[in-house]
């Protein structure tokens, strides 16, 4: 029998590990990649390297289970440099693995998501997890949603997703898994496999707040996530520059809080790095350019340059700073603090005197943790007073921010702002196949709103464990109730039931048994479903025989929810209109909470405009449906004392009656106006994207104009019967909003109207109609119209058209003819609800409060 010495001992072993042992060598100097195109047979060149398709063989990966690879089904709008390997994908309806071969060690892995259409399957009803090394890298991931938050929080305009993490790997090799949510599925369109450089990430690190002291990380069991890599003051770095990981640099304007508080300097001759190591860490084109305070004539000295980063709570966070002093010769002469969070991370900072000279590039890491509740990272460099510097100064050239993973998870589940998919909600309750579902695309975002659904219910119960109730703040990414938070989102749910419905049931008309609306509703069939949100569900059901209803029945277990439901109630309460949405009657048994409405037969607005097949809106159909709209929504903001603020204004908030009536629908996020002696509520955001009022998302601070904000987003959206965002577009073209004004702004808003209307409108009217909807999204909210204005020239814009309907076959067809004088448009100005005191076109009537 052979030793087992003598086998590890024989030539063959040896040589076999003296070959691991210089590879692994020679990766760790030179780097290492996979390059997986998938869906892709061949390879294919991109971003100036060779991607292997994942259907060829020979290589060092294997695929648990082939799914589905399917090409692009479409004009590739994708960024230039990777639109090569984004002309295919790999879709799973199963969970499936890659297994990839690789040495022990730390890698970069990176993950490319372009969502668009591959074969029949639309990605963006695409919802998955992640997992890599043991390491849950997203929850619940929608790459369209990912794309509308980061364009939003960074001011930029991006069609595609590449997630980047850092992996510590053992011997047993990279297992990259990929698991659909029920009745959904996975897609990867590239896949990044890089060896990195021993000296990426040190495993001590100076805390942020603690006077220097040094913090063991312990990044071996731990997974590391990029989430934003500036070069500060500098151009845009292409993933070329850096000859190690292909790492982009992105610039930094977006996130500074005032770009006129520094200035930019540059040099780009005999920049050397303080270590040959850190060659490596970042490309020498980075410390080339750098922000300084300078002579930006500030006397005070408290005077701070700061950047703003929105990422996600619950976190812990490492921050690296790269620098490189460009002017100064001498130590001392710019010498500065850096905060971190409002806490200081560094004083007496000298970057001369750390690098041991000018032109000379080192980097620093700083390391701190947010609370659940915290969604902003704060940079602030100033000045330090105490020192002997020669003036009021600061400096940095790099940052890069890095999400660590706790407990094995580095995914955070979107899914709190609504992107504004399209469903069809007829459909949602019918049991398909995966692929059938995909196919039609309109049911699958049932099983998207459900995971969002469930997702918030997830986060309740996890906040109810932390026992303490959640400070106030802005959350763009876990969004506030509507209401004041509990420590126990159940128990709070199930007293508000009983609370409201003891108080307000007098007001709500009706009381239905629960055995009533299990009739109407055929015991909550699920084919009866045309719509659903964090409520719960709305089902089509019949009462009294032979009337149809919309019944709304709460999900009792998910807080976020009830909040929405209950300010819903509060609001109907005292809310009666014409073109409100009226309730009917409601029903409490059973520990249930349900509201039944008035049935709006022709559905949602947005499913006449687009993605439902229904036959189009005339002009005129949809002008009286702005103007129904308009006349709600001026009702809110002037008929309470206060007024109310909807706070989600969209076309699938205004639903349509037999005869094409437009209604406003859903007031769960709606909120009482301020006070006579107040400009603004000041509340978390919430809303959706696409509809939500910038100046809102910065501020926080609440208004009617925000209401107007929405509006004339939906009017761009009647004209044009397109998406408010769509990331499958050409760049310029994602969001409908900034598109459609670009248009306007040059008087040109015809070119992208919808084209099945044939031309059959006035030019004129039109011209009125662009407008108006230019003027609702002003960036400051007090140069928008009042509800009222806007509602006074929609009628004035009916009227254009209904005149030039009657001289449609004269040839001389002018304003002037119609009796209007053809001048530049300027808004009247209108007090609230004071409307019917000043002159306005012969057809307007104001409709009676029912």
């Amino acid at each position: 029998m052979v030793a087992v010495t003598d086998v590890l001992m024989s030539p063959v072993v040896l040589a076999v590990v003296s070959i691991a042992f210089f590879s692994l060598q020679f990766l760790r100097a030179h780097g290492s990649e996979l390059l997986l195109s998938c869906g892709s047979n061949g390879t294919v060149d991109a971003d100036g390297r060779r991607w292997i398709g994942d259907m060829a063989t020979g290589g060092n990966f294997t695929l648990s289970s082939p799914g589905l690879a399917a090409p692009l089904a479409r004009k590739n709008n994708s960024d230039e440099i990777f639109r090569p390997v984004y002309s295919s994908a790999r879709l799973f309806n199963t969970a499936t693995w890659y297994t990839i071969s690789v040495l022990p060690g730390s890698y970069c892995v990176r993950l490319h998501f372009f969502p668009s259409t591959y074969g029949n399957f639309s990605a963006n009803n695409s919802v998955f997890d992640v997992t890599a090394h043991y390491y849950k890298l997203v929850s619940k991931f929608n790459v369209s949603e990912e794309i509308v938050w980061r364009n939003s929080v960074s001011n930029s305009v991006i069609n595609a997703v590449v997630k980047e993490y850092f992996i510590v790997v053992d011997a047993g090799g990279l297992k990259i898994e990929f698991d659909p949510s029920p009745g959904s599925f996975a897609f990867v369109n590239a896949i990044e496999v890089m060896l990195t450089p021993d000296n990426l990430f040190n495993d001590t690190v100076r805390k942020v707040g603690s006077a220097g002291m040094q913090l063991p990380l312990g990044l071996k069991d731990r997974g590391v996530e990029t989430m934003y890599r500036l070069n500060i003051g500098g151009p845009a770095l292409e993933s070329a520059s850096d000859q190690y990981l292909h790492r982009p640099w992105y610039t930094d304007e977006a996130f500074m809080f005032s770009t006129n508080a520094a200035q930019t300097v540059s040099n780009a001759s005999s920049i050397m790095y303080v270590s040959s190591n850190d060659s490596s860490i970042a490309p020498i084109n980075v410390y080339e350019t750098a922000r300084i305070m300078g002579n930006n004539m500030v006397v005070d000295k408290r005077f701070n340059v700061s950047w703003r980063f929105y990422v996600h709570p619950n976190f812990d966070y490492l921050v690296r700073l790269h620098f490189c002093e460009l002017v100064y010769d001498k130590p001392s002469q710019r010498i500065f603090k850096i905060y971190i969070n409002n806490k200081t991370a560094a004083e007496n900072y000298d970057v001369y005197a750390r690098a041991g000279g000018i032109n000379k590039a080192y980097h620093e890491d700083f390391f701190d943790n947010l609370t659940q509740q915290p969604d902003s990272l704060w940079l602030q460099l100033g000045a330090d007073s105490i020192t002997s510097a020669s003036g009021t100064d600061a400096l940095l050239n790099g940052l890069e921010i890095f999400k660590l993973s706790r407990n094995g998870n580095l995914a955070y589940v979107l899914g709190h702002i609504d992107i504004g998919t399209q469903s069809d909600s007829s459909k949602a309750g019918k049991k398909k196949e995966l692929w059938e579902e995909v196919g039609i695309g309109s049911a699958s975002f049932v099983a998207l709103t459900s995971v969002v659904l469930a997702s918030w219910c997830y986060i309740k119960k996890k906040r109810k464990a932390v026992k303490k109730e959640a400070p106030p703040g802005w959350h763009p990414l876990v969004l506030h109730e509507a209401m004041k938070s509990t420590t126990d989102a159940r128990a709070a749910s199930k007293s508000s039931l009983t609370r409201n419905a003891s108080s307000i049931g007098h007001m709500m008309g009706r009381r239905f048994s629960i055995a009533e609306i299990r009739a109407a509703t055929k015991n909550f069939d699920e084919s009866l479903v045309i719509g659903t949100g964090g409520f719960g569900k709305v089902y089509k059901g019949e009462i009294d025989e032979d009337t149809t209803v919309a019944i709304k029945r709460a999900n009792t277990l998910c807080g976020q929810g009830l909040k929405e439901f209950e300010t819903e109630i509060e609001m109907l309460s005292k809310l009666r209109h014409r073109h409100l949405v009226a309730m009917i009657g409601y029903c409490e048994e059973q520990k249930e909470m349900i509201l039944v409405y008035e049935y709006m037969a022709k559905g949602t607005l947005r499913s006449h405009l687009y993605g439902s097949g229904l036959p189009p809106l005339t002009w005129k159909q949809r002008i009286d449906a702005c103007i129904g709209a308009a006349r709600g929504l001026h009702y809110l903001h002037t008929g309470a004392d206060r007024g109310i603020i909807h706070r989600d204004v969209k076309t699938t908030n205004i639903l349509l009656d037999d005869n094409f009536v437009a209604k406003i629908a859903d007031f769960g996020l709606s909120k009482t106006g301020p006070t006579l002696d107040q400009t603004h509520v000041s509340t978390a955001v919430r809303g959706s994207f696409g509809y939500l009022d910038p100046e809102y998302f910065r501020r926080q601070q609440l208004t009617q104009k925000s209401d107007v904000y929405s509006f004339g987003v939906v009017l761009f959206e009647v004209a044009c019967a397109r998406p408010v965002i769509d990331p499958t577009l050409p760049k310029d073209q994602i969001n409908l909003a900034e598109w459609a004004m670009r248009w306007q702004r040059q008087r040109s808003l015809e070119a992208i109207m919808d084209p099945r209307l044939d031309g059959d409108f006035s030019s004129e009217s039109l011209k009125k109609f662009g407008e108006i909807a230019e003027k609702c999204l002003a960036d400051d909210g007090r140069s928008r119209p009042s509800m009222g204005e806007v509602l006074w020239h929609l009628e004035y814009v009916l009227q254009l058209h209904d005149a030039y309907k009657r001289n449609v076959d004269s040839e001389s067809f002018g304003s002037g003819e119609l009796g209007f004088d053809d001048m530049s448009f300027s808004l009247p100005h209108i007090r609230e609800g004071e409307e019917e005191h000043h002159s306005k076109p012969s057809s307007i009537r104001e409709e009676p409060d029912t």
